[in-house]
């Protein structure tokens, strides 16, 4: 009786060590057996489309008898968008080079070998940060040359550069905007919460009923404004004709559609803004200006990166404006790249869709990386 006590005495131990290992085992994966499936859905539904898309941008579909077929042409949908078939569409028509147009692209190039020179000159240089800036300055050069060759007398503007009209004059101003209207409701005004209610209605209409809304408004002959048109002399104005209204309201009705989410964000940012040190600031006799700039800014300027950033990435898929208001026209004056890779596939073209809609990937990724880098991290105090 007394060598079974022993025994059991002695597993006992031995037992629980072995459960509190197997325990504690558990709990060490239990954030991987949790997050692991959504993880492998979220990437099913992420890499398959683009796995998908980059091997059917490398192929020419056409319908057959039974079916359809693949044929592999490599990079031709990729060729015909720079100097095929679809160069008018996706970079525009070129017009003649002028002096103007020289001595901007020589400026471009000068201000861009300055840019890297002074950082191979710095300390914190690396082989990653100068072959991300050197894919930035080729990307940045070769936008100049295609703006100043495309606009003007003779040239017209592709999907490319519509898109990024609409990317960097239509956030620019969403922001500049916002952050006014966050400014003005962090002032003691009357009405503030009446306000603050009424900027944010905007963002809970759906993008196609803003699109037509702002169809009904700009129709100076038979819309709802048209009296305020014709009381303005407006009214004889065929903006859907002419390229640069065309684009100018789709950026007002996207400006409309996305100032709340700007004015949320930064008015959060600056309500967060310390009391105690804009106080102290005042009682040294600093000027508004002032205590805007030293204290206001860079307590908000690392929030403001971020909602630039996510602004951008949105930004870049334009398509629901565009297509509701003017149908991509007058003729394509208004197409984004985004609804062009969804023209493409309406017509079937499935190979020169996805080579669109790749162009507009590795546009965008460029583009956000190096706002992140360049801006989002030097906001937030980092070095990039």
């Amino acid at each position: 009786m007394q060598s079974s006590s022993h025994a059991s005495s002695a597993e006992t131990p031995r037992h629980a060590w072995r459960r509190s290992s197997v325990s504690n085992w558990l709990d060490r994966q239990a954030p991987y057996v949790f997050v692991l499936p959504t993880v492998l859905v979220i990437l099913g539904f992420s890499i398959f489309p683009l796995v998908t898309s980059a091997y059917l941008s490398l192929m020419r579909f056409g319908l057959g008898e039974g079916g359809y077929e693949l044929s592999f042409v490599g990079l031709r949908n990729y060729v015909r968008l720079f100097s095929g078939t679809q160069q008018f569409h996706f970079v525009g028509v070129f017009r003649p080079p002028g002096v103007v147009s020289v001595a901007v692209m020589l400026a471009a190039f000068l201000v861009t070998a300055w840019w890297l020179v002074r950082y191979l000159q710095g300390t914190r240089r690396s082989v990653m940060g100068f072959a991300g800036r050197s894919i930035l300055a080729v990307t940045f050069v070769a936008i100049v040359w295609l703006a100043i060759n495309t606009t003007g007398k003779g040239g017209a503007l592709g999907s490319l550069m519509v898109t990024l009209f609409y990317v960097l004059f239509g956030v620019a101003l969403q922001f500049l905007i916002g952050f006014g209207l966050a400014y003005l409701c962090t002032l003691p005004l009357k009405g503030g919460r009446f306000f603050r209610l009424l900027f944010f209605l905007p963002l809970m209409v759906t993008p196609v009923g803003i699109a037509y809304m702002f169809r009904m408004m700009a129709d100076t002959s038979v819309g709802p404004l048209a009296p305020l048109w014709s009381l303005l002399g407006l009214g004889q104005i065929a903006w859907a004709a002419d390229p640069w209204l065309a684009r100018t309201v789709v950026v007002i009705g996207d400006t409309w559609q996305w100032v709340p989410f700007m004015f949320l964000v930064l008015l959060a940012a600056l309500e967060g803004t310390s009391r105690d040190q804009i106080e102290a600031a005042q009682l040294d006799g600093a000027s508004g200006w002032r205590i805007f700039r030293d204290v206001t800014w860079p307590s908000i300027a690392p929030v403001a990166a971020s909602a630039v950033l996510i602004r951008l990435i949105e930004a870049f898929k334009i398509v629901d404006l565009p297509n509701v208001l003017t149908n991509g026209g007058p003729g394509i004056a208004t197409e984004s790249m985004t609804l062009h890779a969804f023209i493409e596939w309406r017509t079937l073209n499935l190979g020169g869709a996805s080579a669109v809609a790749y162009m507009l990937f590795f546009i965008s990724t460029i583009a956000c990386v190096s706002f992140f880098q360049l801006v989002v991290r030097r906001a937030r105090g980092q070095r990039s």
